[in-house]
């Protein structure tokens, strides 16, 4: 297994994500700037976290295939949310859970960041994620 989860006892729990991955490999892939667009730019679920995040994740997912690797390889993932609050993460989540069995994400997620930002590079834009994973 070329990257292991896992959070040790005496940190916090639970969270949506573990605490730790650990990597053997020695292929690094870097997946960033994901957004919830369609592939020709068309704008995907406008006004909608929960949803942006799900698109963000599937787009994340087709830059993992791309690279030969997929969730199970992430060693971290990074969320950019514009205007965050804690109300928020409600929304969030619902958007990870919305896709998480079908793009091969497992729960918890692996070490993950959540920024929260005043603005991404276009206004409609609500979430940005970036993913970081290590392949044999």
């Amino acid at each position: 297994m070329t990257v292991q989860h896992f959070t040790p006892e005496g940190m916090l729990q639970p969270v949506p994500y573990h605490h730790v991955a650990v990597g053997t490999g020695t292929k690094h892939v870097h997946v960033s700037g994901q957004v919830a667009r369609q592939a020709d730019g068309t704008p995907v679920a406008p006004g909608d976290l929960a949803g942006q995040v799900a698109q963000a994740l599937r787009n994340t997912a087709v830059g993992l295939e791309g690279a030969g690797a997929s969730f199970a390889d992430v060693l971290r993932l990074t969320f950019y949310v514009t205007r965050w609050s804690p109300e928020k993460i409600g929304d969030l989540m619902a958007g990870v859970e919305a896709v998480a069995e079908g793009i091969g994400l497992r729960l918890p997620m692996p070490p993950a960041s959540l920024i929260g930002v005043e603005y991404l590079f276009e206004p409609d834009v609500l979430v940005e994620v970036e993913a970081t994973a290590l392949l044999d």
